[in-house]
């Protein structure tokens, strides 16, 4: 596993032993962040589930803002301070110790790029994302990107927030959603 492109391109990241965590692999990586690529630069990023933390990480290389860090396993904030640290962007980082769907119900910003890659047997991506919906913490223009198994079809969701694309990489499945703006007194969408 190795970050990609950007500042700290081709950078070995560590990952976790077990079978626990499930690390994106290089190849669906490659085409989320290709999907992605005029859409980081300069964004705050939401790492849910982090694991090694390599979503957030391979966003602050390419040139994010700042990446907030979320995983309940002792471990995985190690890592993923350590593949911070080894990739040296830290400095615009906030790693966070804590179960990702209670961090939804309490958090009061908001956020330009949600990545979310929970474990799959879990059952914690639909909701997860209805949650995403319902607090509205992604900003205008913003962009939830799901991973799922690629048989999975995911849900809908609510305006603002719509399906811009969904995208497939054999076993694997990425449905990327996207927020539209708000609209101002008198204006049209069309």
């Amino acid at each position: 596993m190795r970050v990609i492109t950007g500042t700290a391109r081709g950078r070995r990241l560590k990952e976790l032993t077990g079978l626990e965590t499930r690390p994106t692999t290089d190849r669906v990586k490659e085409g989320m962040f290709s999907a992605l690529q005029f859409d980081i630069e300069g964004r705050r990023v939401l790492d849910l589930f982090a694991g090694t933390g390599q979503l957030g990480i391979e966003a602050l290389s390419r040139g994010a803002a700042s990446a907030t860090f979320v995983d309940r396993r002792a471990d995985a904030i190690r890592l993923i301070r350590d593949n911070l640290k080894a990739t040296e962007l830290t400095d615009r980082a906030r790693v966070i110790a804590g179960d990702s769907m209670e961090y939804l119900d309490k958090i009061r910003e908001k956020f330009d790029i949600i990545f979310l890659d929970p474990p799959y047997e879990a059952g914690l991506l639909e909701p997860a994302l209805r949650q995403i919906a319902r607090f509205d913490i992604l900003n205008p223009h913003g962009i939830i990107v799901a991973e799922s198994p690629a048989d999975r079809v995911l849900p809908a969701l609510a305006a603002p927030y719509g399906i811009r694309r969904a995208y497939r990489y054999g076993r694997i499945g990425v449905t990327v959603y996207s927020r539209t703006a708000e609209k101002k007194d008198g204006e049209n969408n069309e």
